[in-house]
């Protein structure tokens, strides 16, 4: 199968990287035998985890991204992780 080249620049989402590397890593330490059924339990987890605590560790993998990241981080991210504990 052929894909007929583009003049399109596509360019991948916001902490899409972030995303791939954290579930690169867990695949690596994991070694499981169907990657497809941990990547979809992998990222079932991560939905779970982000509807509990209210941060979404896409949105702070985009702040990682970003080369003009500043410390302290922004506000609302500060008050999130202040409200969890």
């Amino acid at each position: 199968m052929s894909i007929a080249a583009s003049n399109t620049s596509m360019r991948v989402p916001a902490g899409f990287r972030n995303l791939l590397e954290g579930l690169t890593r867990e695949v690596l330490r994991e070694q499981p035998t169907d990657v497809v059924a941990f990547a979809a339990q992998y990222f079932q987890k991560l939905l779970e985890s982000r509807e509990a605590s209210d941060i979404d560790p896409v949105a702070w993998g985009a702040m990682l991204e970003d080369d003009r990241l500043t410390w302290p981080p922004p506000e609302d991210l500060k008050e999130a992780k202040d409200t969890e504990g």
